[in-house]
């Protein structure tokens, strides 16, 4: 088990870049949320989500990112991944 960070950079403009640390899950999935709530509210309709040092993610951090994605769309933006694990992957592709 790892730490779960967020860092955040921008917005720069209308984008926005956000680092995922650790697990997320059902403890750490509202403060996911709640960040991606942040950057839209300071201006960030493009995002930038860097899951490449995620471990772990359940179904609730699967939603804090769905419902991020749907909050973007609605203002004309969009949501990027990066994945670099293979078991992230296969959750997004069996999704």
């Amino acid at each position: 088990m790892s730490d779960f960070r967020l860092d955040a950079v921008g917005p720069a403009g209308d984008c926005a870049v956000l680092q995922v640390s650790g697990e997320v899950d059902a403890y750490t999935a509202p403060m996911l949320r709640e960040q991606i709530r942040d950057l839209a509210a300071k201006g960030a309709v493009h995002l930038i989500a860097d899951l490449s040092r995620v471990d772990f993610l359940d179904s609730t951090g699967l939603g804090a990112l769905v419902g991020g994605l749907r909050r973007l769309r609605e203002a004309g933006g969009s949501l990027t991944l990066v994945i670099s694990t293979l078991r992230i992957l296969r959750i997004f592709q069996i999704t």
